[in-house]
């Protein structure tokens, strides 16, 4: 049985998160050395294919020593397999740009607006989505979030606003104030679900403003994790759970199924119950968005049908997530289940 860390809360931290996070690893050459494989640079591809590496120390301590095949360091470790042209692989892998319905507003479904709150984020991803996402230009938080707080407020449908970037948690917490003032106007709003992968790879960031923050909205909270292997979790994010938690938020998370990495029916399982253990319920088990320089992580329908499979035989129903794909112009997340039919 996996069991959460009996740790509650996070230890005050020595130094701010935004000092941990300038101390993130930046360079291919100096992860590789951190985790024993100094002498693998075959690994690595000449450039990082247009994508920074970024990763925070305390997730790359998580990695296992010596292991070219760590399922973290496989998430964030650039490979010359970026370069490689795929067919159906695009820069705008989901229809964000079409979607577009104001600066840094992307209103895709029915009764949700989503806001890219900010182009930065503690790690990077090497499967990310938005990976070619143009942030210069579409960040919802500029002029005080003016002209994102138009569009919602013109259009009463909307009940629930989302936080996605880029991670929305690398704004200050004060930012993050100002849209919530500006919501406070606005009746029709019910609720605020953050996508964030912060409390995963940089926990430090749940500290004491942004939970009293949290707990002081007078709004429906849902805070998304996004967490693709059990060893993600440890002791610092079971206590910024237990932080998210004690200030009124909903814990889901959703992951991306990543060849190598979770695509196991024991990794996927054990994904789910650590996750639990931690307090967040499993939402989305994504299919890859197939965005450029992604490819070599994608897992095929029929084994990804097989593995849920496998998973319901071996967890109970509200440990499974759901099997999605994100299409463009669908008016939801579409089951994998129907490309079946």
């Amino acid at each position: 049985m996996i069991t959460a860390s009996p740790t509650s809360r996070l230890s005050p931290p020595s130094r701010g998160w935004r000092e941990i996070w300038r101390e993130s690893i930046t360079d291919a050459g100096e992860l590789l050395a951190a985790v024993g494989l100094a002498h693998r640079t075959d690994l690595l591809p000449p450039d990082d294919a247009g994508f920074p590496l970024r990763v925070p120390r305390g997730f790359v301590a998580r990695m296992r020593q010596g292991d070219p095949a760590d399922p973290l360091l496989l998430q964030v470790l650039p490979r010359a397999l970026e370069h490689e042209a795929a067919e159906g692989y695009s820069v705008d892998a989901v229809g964000d740009m079409a979607a577009r319905a104001g600066h840094g507003v992307l209103h895709k479904y029915d009764g949700r607006a989503l806001l890219i709150a900010s182009g930065s984020c503690a790690v990077n991803c090497r499967y990310c989505f938005r990976r070619h996402f143009p942030y210069a230009e579409e960040i919802a938080a500029a002029a005080q979030w003016r002209e994102a707080l138009a569009h919602v407020r013109a259009d009463t449908s909307i009940r629930e606003v989302i936080l996605s970037g880029g991670d929305p948690l690398s704004l200050a917490t004060h930012k993050l104030e100002e849209l919530t003032e500006g919501l406070a106007d606005l009746p029709q709003v019910i609720r605020l679900r953050i996508h964030t992968r912060l409390p995963v790879v940089l926990p430090e960031r749940v500290d004491d403003a942004f939970t009293a923050w949290l707990a002081d909205l007078p709004l429906q909270k849902v805070v998304v994790l996004h967490a693709n292997h059990a060893n993600e979790f440890d002791a610092t994010v079971d206590a910024a759970c237990a932080r998210l938690r004690g200030a009124g938020a909903t814990l889901l998370n959703q992951a991306v199924l990543l060849r190598g990495v979770n695509d196991e029916v024991g990794a996927l399982a054990a994904l789910g119950e650590r996750a639990f253990a931690a307090g967040v319920l499993p939402y989305y088990l994504h299919q890859l968005d197939k965005v450029q320089g992604a490819a070599h992580y994608e897992v095929d329908d029929d084994r990804a049908l097989w593995l849920m499979e496998a998973l319901r035989a071996r967890l109970p129903g509200y440990l499974v997530p759901r099997l999605v794909r994100e299409l463009q112009g669908d008016p939801a997340k579409r089951p994998i289940a129907d490309f079946a039919r």
